[in-house]
Parts: structure tokens; sequence; C-alpha cells
């Protein structure tokens, strides 16, 4: 027998056993391992079993089943200090999982936890726990950098060398190449297929296989695609999909504007950037004679080529959105069709859906219309474009576009009823600074400017917002399963800790944590608009909202204060709203019970699976500006700059310049006092001197340090701007020492030189050639 047998039937006798515990004898005698060599090898399985906690001893020393604690399944989120937190339900809050206590799990993993230690309300602690078991590996391919040992190493180790992540959350981990698959490189960025996980003496370290070499580390545009492929996001589309792409046709037939009602003669418009190239959504504004606006928005109708099921269908639901970088777009579905019969392009006929809407002067939506259509946009218009037209800055473009002009003051005039709409029933508005990074075509930043958002940008924002509620309320009505973007109201803890932060402040929030409106958020924002509290009071708003997901139920959209609410206007790179457009089609045709049910199954995946990928989607743009940002701020090193307090944190301040990029001033570098960070307030308080650091402030600051590969940008103060003084607290004891390096950005992977040696002197072998050895009885996975 061997000694995985062994085990599986030592565990299946104990299990079914009447009696709870054995001897090692009476184990033997039941298993007919009485013999010497048989017995021996019994004690090593029993031992091994032991270690692992598959069994273990009562004080008789008799064997038995462990107890099995009251395990709960969640999702395993590491942090890169080895500590961890694990989410049950997203309603709850996450158990804390100390760093001894992780049993080897790697963010994303599926994993059964034990509690040990329950939630306290009274002190805001959340529960603790510990990793009992690991049930899924959420990590199966890892992409990143490889560096190839020498010959000589190779030959001694069987391994080709070694590959470091280029996800930030997996870079604590060492991936060990073993020669049995591509052998890459050096340099090579490169995609590993995982084989080992981490395991006991390991906790670091994994191994696996080369099953792709991406590029160069020095080949243009690498950095991008390294953070695309990390983030498994698809980088080209498969053979048959291009192949049913090329399939469609690629102009409309007679035959395909049947039974649509056809708006070809009327003057319509797509509105976007400059550089877009997938134009979704065209418009149309009149006066009725009645006094009302009339409003069309007309959406391409990607679903008439994208079928249901289709080879174009599954790869659409498996990418679920386009994904928008520097200098890159990775299409939701091929550029063929995006680019081509989808896009709205000007004076040529497209297949839409249609949402008419009849709007009085108070912005109420009074009647409406959703139907198949025909149309052929008369211009495509750039948002620069209309927004010179509408501040009557340019002669030339006013020349150019006469006809279109009034449409355009008509835009202008239901644009403002439309958001004073929104403003009156409680929608809140946060002003978003976004950047663009200017690059060359080697990819290398040249700039970063902020998007500047005219009147042209915000009337789109309120056409397409209108129509998305009317589609949202049409269906919600019908009672028949539908797919809602929905934003649920705060939760009451991390309102509560608003409600605190503002009441410092000496802001008076009306309501309750439970019942707290939009409209009363949207008071707040609106007192403080002018005040130097406004920086603040809008950090720790945003931080208390929930993140707007894909549903089923429809929950409604707390931050637009709308009861009804989904997302048609995008279908070229929204897999949601290609979703919407199909059920607008179906519905069309049939209400009954057999399709409801139909859809009724099938949405909850559909939105689940389409919010992860949105997640998804937005840490790869978030990642890929943050590298493009710091890249561009290596090139002003020792440089000056003014600024703003982002954030404040127990282990430095965050500055925020006019170009929105963000770099860290280390706690450690404030050298003129011994700061305490007072949390309710989000500030650091001088022990000596009292000086104080708050959200909101202006400071000068030199730039000392910019690292593309972590994405840190360091700072040095210069200056700060003079603000009242807080007291620091009395209670909290002063340590000796500040850590030399703030915590949250220490290498929790290198070893001291000293601890190397000591390991060293021990004779402990690094982890790959302790794997060379093992290699010919075989290595355990973790």
């Amino acid at each position: 027998m061997t000694r995985k047998s062994i085990k599986e039937a030592i565990l299946t006798f104990l299990k079914e056993a009447k009696k709870k515990s054995f001897s090692m004898e009476e184990l033997a005698q039941q298993l007919d391992m009485q013999k010497s060599t048989d017995y021996k090898l019994l004690i090593q399985t029993v031992a091994q079993m032991e270690r692992e906690k598959l069994l273990e001893f009562n004080k008789r020393g008799k064997i038995k089943l462990p107890l099995s604690p009251i395990v709960i399944e969640g999702t395993f989120r590491g942090n890169e200090r080895g500590f961890g937190f694990v989410t049950i339900d997203p309603e709850e809050p996450d158990v804390y999982i100390p760093n001894d206590q992780t049993n080897f799990a790697m963010n994303g993993d599926t994993v059964l936890i034990d509690i040990v230690k329950n939630a306290d309300p009274f002190s805001d602690r959340g529960a603790e726990g510990k990793v009992v078991a690991i049930k899924e590996r959420s990590i199966q391919q890892i992409v990143g950098e490889f560096t190839a040992f020498p010959p000589e190493e190779v030959k001694e180790t069987d391994l080709y060398g070694v590959v470091i992540p280029k996800d930030k959350k997996s870079a604590q981990f060492k991936v060990y190449i073993a020669a049995d698959g591509i052998q890459p490189v050096d340099g090579s960025v490169v995609i590993v297929e995982i084989t080992h996980y981490p395991e006991k003496e390991y906790a670091s370290s994994l191994e696996g296989l080369v099953k792709k070499v991406i590029g160069h580390k020095n080949d243009p545009g690498m950095d991008i695609l390294s953070v695309i492929v990390a983030q498994g996001i698809p980088t080209s589309f498969p053979d048959e999909v291009l192949e049913a792409a090329d399939k469609v046709p690629d102009h409309i037939s007679e035959e395909d504007v049947k039974d649509r009602r056809d708006l070809r003669d009327q003057q319509i418009v797509t509105i976007d950037g400059a550089d877009a190239k997938d134009l979704d959504d065209a418009v149309t504004v009149r006066k009725l004679p009645n006094g009302n606006y009339f409003l069309g928005v007309h959406i391409a109708d990607v679903s008439y080529y994208v079928t249901e099921d289709s080879v174009l269908d599954r790869e659409a639901f498996e990418r679920g959105t386009s994904v928008y970088l520097t200098d890159r777009v990775v299409p939701m579905i091929p550029q063929r069709l995006s680019n081509g019969i989808c896009s709205l392009n000007p004076r040529v006929p497209r297949l839409t859906i249609s949402c008419e809407m009849e709007i009085d002067t108070n912005g109420t939506i009074v009647d409406h219309a959703i139907f198949p259509s025909v149309i052929q946009t008369t211009e495509r218009m750039t948002y620069s474009a209309v927004n010179g037209i509408l501040e009557e800055a340019d002669s030339t473009l006013l020349e150019q576009y006469q006809a279109l002009v009034p449409m355009f003051v008509l835009m202008k005039e239901l644009h403002e009823v439309l958001e004073n709409r929104r403003v009156q029933r409680g929608a809140i508005n946060f002003e978003d600074r976004e950047a663009k990074i200017l690059v060359d075509p080697e990819g290398t930043p040249l700039g970063i400017e902020l998007r500047n958002r005219g009147v042209g940008e915000r009337l789109i924002e309120s056409f397409m917002l209108a129509a998305n509620e009317t589609i949202a309320e049409h269906y919600s009505r019908l009672k028949v399963p539908f797919i809602y973007r929905i934003h649920e109201q705060p939760k009451e803890e991390k309102m509560q800790r608003f409600f605190d932060f503002a009441a410092v402040l000496g802001i008076l929030v009306k309501g309750t944590k439970e019942t707290i409106t939009p409209k009363a958020l949207q008071k707040v924002i609106l007192e403080v608009e002018e005040k130097p509290e406004a920086a603040v009071i809008n950090t720790m708003l945003l931080r208390s909202m929930q993140q707007a997901r894909y549903s089923e139920d429809n929950y409604g959209h707390y931050g637009l204060a709308a009861e009804y609410y989904t997302h048609f206007t995008s279908p070229i790179r929204r897999y949601p709203d290609l979703i919407v457009h199909r059920l607008i089609r179906e519905y069309g045709s049939s209400q009954s019970e057999k399709v409801q049910t139909k859809w009724a199954e099938q949405l909850p995946e559909i939105a689940d699976h389409s919010s992860q990928m949105e997640r998804r989607a937005v840490d790869a743009e978030r990642e890929v500006d943050s590298l493009k940002k710091a890249e561009y701020m290596a090139e002003k090193i020792g440089e000056e700059f003014d600024g703003i307090i982002s954030s404040i944190t127990k282990f430095g301040i965050f500055v925020e310049l006019p170009n929105t990029v963000e770099g860290l001033i280390h706690l450690n570098e404030l050298k003129q006092d011994y700061f305490h960070f007072i949390e309710n307030q989000l500030a650091l308080v001088g022990e000596r001197t009292r000086q104080t650091f708050k959200i909101g402030q202006k400071v000068k600051i030199k730039v000392v340090k910019s690292n593309p590969e972590t994405r840190e940008i360091d700072f040095e103060l210069l200056e700060a701007e003079d603000i009242p003084s807080l007291e620091a607290p009395s209670h909290q004891k002063r340590r000796r020492k500040q850590p030399a390096k703030h915590t949250e950005r220490k290498n929790w992977t290198k070893e001291k030189p000293a601890k190397k040696a000591k390991k060293k002197a021990k004779g402990k072998k690094p982890f790959y050639k302790s794997v060379a050895k093992k290699k010919k009885g075989g290595r355990k996975k973790g």
C-alpha cells in the first residue's frame, strides 16, 4: 500500500467506526497492517496525518478524528504585509485573518475559516478568524518578469529560473520555474501556470511552468500589456470569434430595416470625444407645440448582430466590458463591429433601439416610446465643437454647423431643466477630477492634463441618464425579469463615522444613519462648497458610499436619487447594456411565462459576472494610470510643486498635485516633531508644537522618489498652510522610536542579511534547491 492509500483507509475507518478512538495496535489490527514493515509505514503515516491535523491523539494516547470546527466559507483578500481579510457576505464586515493564521491562502482564494474572536461592537473591532482549509485557488496563472539561473544552477536544481509577479498583490511571492516547459530568455515577461502553492517552510514561494512568453521587458508598451495580462483580461480574440465577426455584413440591407421605425429623415447627431471610434449613442431634441421638449436617444442595436449564445455573445459575456487604458482599448466585441457596422458613423444608415421621451418644463418625463429603429446621423460632433458653439467662442464653428446650432442651444436648455430636476430630488454630485495622460508612440508619458467637462459632456450625460431611468421604470412596471444598475444606501457603520467626522468640523447632518436621504447629503456638499472643509467632506462622504453594481433586483440608485435605473446606452462596450437591448427585443415579441422564467434564471449570473468584470477593468485602468503617473514623475525628481493634502494615515500624508498625481510624505520624514494620528478627524498633530495636518490643507512639496515598478511616489514637505491647531491626545503614549520605514510599504519578502547568514550557517538550502531534492519523491501541493 502507498502512504496515500493508507491515509485514505485510516480516515474512512475512523469516520465509519462506532468507537471514537483507537490505540495504534487496534488501528493496525483493523487495517491488517501488523507486519513489521507495514506497522512502521502505518506509524509514519499517522505521524504525518497528525502534522497535517487530519487526526489527533487524546490524553490516553489514542488516535481520533479532530473535532470539526464550525467553518464558514468566504473569499480571502490578501494584504502585502501578509495578513488578510475574508469576505463572507458583501453586506457584512470582513473577518480579519492574522498573518500567522492564513494557512498560505492567496488573494482571491475561496477559503473555509473558523472564527476565533467574535466582533466587539462597543470597540468597533471586527471578528478575527483563521483559515482552516483552502477550498479553491483563485490564482492559476501569474504574469511576471523572468530571471534565468546560470546553466550550472539549472543542472543542479532542475529549475530554469525565477519569476517575480507583476501584480502588486502577489509581489511578495517568488515563482520558481520548473525545467519542463518553455525556456524563456532573461528579462522575458511570461505567463506562468502554477503547479505548486505556498506551504510550510516556503510561505512565499511557488513553482510553475512557463506557458507563454508575452514579450521582453524592454519592448514598447510591455508595461501596460503586463498589467492587462496580469488582470486576466484577454489581449486578443479567438479565431472563431474573428471569423464570426467577418461574416457580419458591413452595410444595412432592406431586410434589416423591415419592422423598424424609419427615422433617417430626422436631424440626429452623435457627440463624443475627438478620439472616440465606437459611437454608440445619438441624440435629437426639438420643442413640441405644447411647449414640452422632445428628446430622442438612439442607441446602436448591437444585439441584432451579437445574437444570443453565439460565439460573439459568449466572448462578450466573458469580457463583460471594454477596457480603456492610456494608449489603447481592449474591446468587448471585435473592432470590425465596434468601429464598423455597430458604430453610428455619420451619414450612413445604422440599426438602433430608440427611446423617445416627452419632457415638460419641470424635467418630468410625461410620455415615452421604446422601439427598434433605423437612423442616419447628420453629423459626428465632438464635445469641444459643441462647447465652442454653445460658448459662441468660435465663429468658424458657428458658420460650419449653422443648421444645427438651434438644436444645440435647445439641448443646453433641456439639459439645465433635467439637471435641476435631479438636484431637486437630491442627486449627489461629486466633482470628479479626471486626468488624461498623454504618451508618445512608444508609450512614454509626455504630460498629464485634466479632462474639462463642459456643457457638451454634461448634456449628453443628462440625456443618457434620462433614457436609462425611462427604460428601467418601463420594464419594472411591466414586472418582467430585468437587469438594473443599483447603488444601495450607505452602510450604517460607515454613515455613523461620517456623522462623527462632520460633527467635529461643526457640520450638522440632518437624518439618522439608518434613514439618511441623498438630499440631506447633497445639502452638506452644497453647504461646504466654498469652504476649506469641502475637500475633506467630499473625501469622507465618498468613502462612506457603497459601490454601484448590476442586479436582477431593483433597489434604486442612491447616488442619483433615482427609484429606477439601468444601463441601456453603451451596448458596444458594456455587456449589461447589450442584455437590456436583448430583453427589449424579446419582450417586444413575447412576455410569456417561458420567456420570463428563462431570463429569471439567467440574469443573476449575468449581473454578478458583469459587476466582477467591471471591477477588474477599473483595477486595470487605475493600475495603468498609477504606472504612467509614476513614470512621468520619475523625470521630475527634485522639482517643487504646490499641492493639497488628500488623505492622512497613521504612516504619513498623501498629497495630490493639480495634475491629480498623488504622492506620500512619510511620517518619519516629519523631523520637526513626533506626530499623533487623530483617526476621527483624519489629522496628524505634533506632540510638542501642536502643528496640525488635515485633509484639504495646502502644501508645497519636492519630489524625492518615483518608482513605476511599485507605482509609489514619495514627496518631501517644504511648506504647509497655517491652520488652527488641534490638541494631541493625552491618552496616547509615545512610542520610543518611530519605524525606519512605514509598514505599508515594507517589503516583507526580503530577509535581513543577518537572518540570511544565520540560515546559511545552519545549512538551510534555498527553496529551489530543496525542491530539486524533493522532485525525486514528488513535491506535495500546498
